[in-house]
């Protein structure tokens, strides 16, 4: 078996002997290449490559982001009558700060304790396939969001590249202070799903790919507690910005039976594509990290499109 295993060395849990350890472990089990990133969209460079090389497998040690940029790399879009493309499959040992993805797939978030995993799950041949979102024509693993979430986004990167770690509590101090920050802007978002009507006046909005996921560490959020990685996507749009409504939600969200239902929020749990429109620019976050203003995002699920070795759901 052949592998390209993808390292950040600058994302925030990885550690020369970690890398060591997974080098040797994957060495002594497969003929393997290891490639360090190097810039912003490296990954996708080296993705790219190995799918052109035919590999089988490729194995990324770095966070959120380097995964996304992997998957972006070497995952073809869906386009009828285009010829098979050679997909290797992926295995993850987390190295960022939060590892959503790679939490959400039931991998431990210990680099070392991952490893392990990563290593028997090969042994036993136990690959998982999964469906992914499209936001237009990007893909993203588990969360996608306009307004709130994509603002809360874009100042822990400005964060990071001060230097400051993407930890919880900076997530968490940071999504109460650009809550506030925004409380007051009309809502100007209007969201589109088959099969009910346009929903307008909405303030912010996530589309999700599976269920729970969370940048709190252990602490799991439930925005649509019927999504998975084997359904459609999620949608989760919230229509106000008061308190006493925002408190509520949020309550539910971080309930263990949570399923998030008020007058304010429009939720539907298996959507096959989600349309957001708004006449003035919003921010847009894919899988952590900020692309940017859009007038308009058309999301699309995409089932069974990848393999990925992590276990089986329970």
């Amino acid at each position: 078996m052949r592998t390209l295993l993808i390292v950040n060395p600058n994302a925030t849990s990885t550690t020369p002997a970690t890398r060591d350890l997974l080098a040797h472990a994957l060495e002594s089990r497969t003929q393997l290449t290891v490639a360090h990133t190097q810039h912003r969209g490296h990954a996708a460079e080296l993705a790219q490559w190995a799918s052109t090389q035919q590999m089988d497998l490729i194995v990324v040690h770095g966070g959120d982001g380097t995964v996304n940029e992997t998957i972006n790399g070497f995952l073809p879009l869906p386009q009828v009558g285009d010829e098979e493309v050679w997909r290797p499959r992926l295995g993850i040992i987390p190295g960022g700060s939060a590892n959503v993805f790679a939490r959400a797939l039931g991998l431990s978030p210990d680099p070392v304790t991952a490893t392990n995993q990563l290593i028997d799950l090969l042994a036993r041949d136990a690959d998982r396939r999964i469906g992914l979102g499209l936001a237009d024509d990007r893909w993203f693993t588990f969360s996608a969001g306009v307004g709130l979430d994509a603002d809360v986004c874009e100042s822990i990167d400005a964060a990071r590249a001060k230097g400051h770690k993407a930890t919880p509590a900076r997530y968490l101090r940071t999504t109460v202070s650009r809550f506030l920050h925004a409380k007051g802007n009309a809502p100007t978002v209007t969201v589109e799903v088959p099969g009910h009507d346009p929903v307008d006046e909405v303030h912010y909005a996530f589309v999700t790919n599976s269920s729970p996921w969370t940048y709190l560490e252990d602490r799991p959020l439930r925005t649509n507690p019927g999504t998975s990685f084997e359904t459609g996507l999620g949608v989760f749009a919230m229509r106000s910005m008061g308190l006493i409504d925002t408190l509520l939600v949020a309550r539910q969200l971080l309930s263990t039976s949570g399923n998030p239902k008020s007058d304010a929020l429009f939720r539907v749990d298996d959507a096959p594509s989600v349309r957001i429109e708004t006449p003035e620019p919003i921010g847009l976050q894919i899988d952590g990290d900020f692309l940017g203003k859009r007038n308009m995002v058309h999301f699309t699920s995409v089932p069974e499109v990848l393999d990925v070795v992590a276990p089986k759901p329970s």
